[in-house]
């Protein structure tokens, strides 16, 4: 059994990254793991000021709902972030949660496992290759994490287009599989 933490980074009514990380949740869970669910969209999450002093307070020194995530991610097994592909790169949303993570260097992180849901409009394979390498930034700073796996689904651009997506099942099995 292992604790996962699902981060949505996606503020949109009806989002697809959403829907497909419900699905990773919900395979997650049948599988016997505790899980929890993280949505950005109601949450204020302030830019990074670069300061540092997280490195020796273990916390951000800003007090907004940063601290409580990153605080959840430091006790996570794993951590599972799903993001909308913007200009082929993750959300400014999950970029700006990852700056404010930053003082999970200096603490005793547990997670060692870290998976990326993704989609985006454009259909094309290369599509998710920037935000895949933006968050392998983040990983490589973490010693003994690994980018387990990556999961995109092309051609969705309204609300609620993945459902009923002939690919959905693929979330369900990741999660079923971690």
């Amino acid at each position: 059994m292992k604790k996962i933490l699902i981060i949505s980074t996606s503020i949109r009514n009806g989002s697809n990254s959403e829907k497909l990380a419900h699905e990773v949740e919900r395979g997650a869970k049948e599988a016997g793991h505790v899980v929890e669910f993280v949505s950005l969209k109601d949450k204020n999450i302030a830019f990074c000021r670069g300061c540092l002093a997280c490195q020796k307070l273990h916390r951000c020194v800003i007090g907004d709902d940063a601290n409580p995530i990153a605080d959840k991610m430091c006790e996570s097994d794993v951590i599972v972030w799903s993001s909308p592909i913007y200009y082929y790169e993750m959300s400014g949303q999950m970029k700006t949660l990852i700056d404010r993570a930053n003082s999970l260097y200096s603490r005793d992180y547990k997670f060692k496992e870290v998976y990326f849901l993704c989609v985006a409009a454009e259909n094309e394979e290369y599509v998710p290759e920037k935000a895949i390498a933006g968050l392998e930034g983040w990983i490589d700073c973490f010693e003994g994490v690994e980018l387990k796996k990556t999961l995109f689904i092309g051609g969705l651009n309204g609300p609620n287009e993945i459902d009923g997506n002939k690919n959905l099942h693929l979330a369900y099995d990741l999660g079923k599989n971690i």
